[in-house]
């Protein structure tokens, strides 16, 4: 670990304009709603939540892919919105992505070696030798052998097209890695093989992962922090143990109730099944966005939205908090 700071954002919001046809207004999707977060060298934040809370398009902002419509987003120092042109082009050197599927992030048509020196050709005046050599010593550094270097991605398996993205996505040295779930289309057991590579390589290398994902037996062996997300917002977030041991919002109970293995204390040992389905973030709830869901919802939340505050070692954004204290 050390005490480098990679990744600042503060009140960072997404909002998407979704036409309606002529002579309408278009609506507004509230796809992130003030997100704020540090991200140190060496650590890894794990952004966890159901499908529609925002962690993608969280992921998106970070990895310069999306401009944040509201809020500050700092890289490496450097504040994203005001940056100039060469300095987006470096920030885009030290920010790179492992995509979730392995079979389609890779070119079928081009070989191994050519997939990996491509960011190479582009970015670094390096000649052919030399980019096939690091395009090598980055296949041994993953766990493959240097003569895949000639071959083609049909002729590996999942686990092992993952290693070669993870390889390409550090071809170019970056400090930041953003993997939007990158084991979910993996087998059990090569999920580990890939956690632990993933781990190797940010204590060797000093990486920063901001890791997207909803499994929270992935997060338990992967993150130091952790971000849980609930419809754009939020609701809880802090260390990693802190937050597994005794969890305060409902909504990070119910996640940990409902991964197997993952013990904690107070009411994560009980069984909690969340009832409805996941509003619209085209028209959210007024007050706390979870109250159409929570089980312990009192009048306050349908008419109060409660910010995050610091509570027992991390920050939670609940009214009720206390009582699970």
């Amino acid at each position: 670990m050390t005490d480098t700071v990679v990744v600042v954002a503060h009140e960072l919001r997404q909002v998407y304009k979704i036409s309606r046809g002529f002579f309408r207004h278009a609506d507004q999707l509230q796809a992130v709603s003030g997100v704020s977060f540090t991200l140190h060298a060496g650590r890894t934040l794990a952004v966890v939540g159901e499908s529609g809370c925002g962690k993608s398009t969280l992921a998106r902002m970070v990895s310069l892919i999306e401009v944040p419509t509201a809020g500050e987003l700092l890289l490496n120092g450097i504040d994203v919105l005001q940056a100039k042109p060469d300095e987006l082009h470096a920030l885009r050197r030290a920010v790179q992505l492992v995509f979730q599927n392995p079979y389609g992030s890779l070119n079928p048509r081009k070989r191994i070696g050519s997939i990996l020196e491509a960011p190479l050709e582009i970015n670094t005046n390096l000649s052919a030798p030399e980019r096939a050599e690091q395009a090598r010593a980055m296949l041994k550094l993953v766990g493959l052998r240097p003569e895949h270097h000639a071959r083609y991605p049909h002729m590996f398996s999942g686990g092992q097209r993952q290693r070669i993205a993870i390889a390409r996505a550090l071809m170019l040295k970056p400090a930041l890695i953003v993997a939007d779930e990158p084991v979910s289309a993996l087998d059990v057991s090569i999920q580990a093989q890939v956690l632990n590579l993933l781990t190797d390589l940010q204590q060797e290398l000093g990486l920063a992962y901001l890791f997207i994902s909803h499994d929270l037996g992935v997060v338990r062996h992967i993150a130091y922090d952790v971000l849980v997300m609930y419809l754009g917002h939020a609701v809880e977030q802090g260390e990693k143990n802190t937050i597994f041991s005794q969890a305060l919002h409902p909504y990070t109970q119910a996640l940990l109730a409902c991964t197997p293995g993952i013990v904690g204390t107070g009411s994560t040992k009980k069984r909690i099944i969340l009832k409805g389905e996941l509003p619209s973030p085209l028209n959210p709830p007024g007050g706390c966005v979870f109250s159409t869901r929570c089980p312990n919802v009192t009048a306050r939340c349908h008419s109060e939205r409660p910010m995050l505050r610091e509570l027992a070692g991390r920050q939670v954004a609940c009214h009720e908090a206390e009582q699970f204290i």
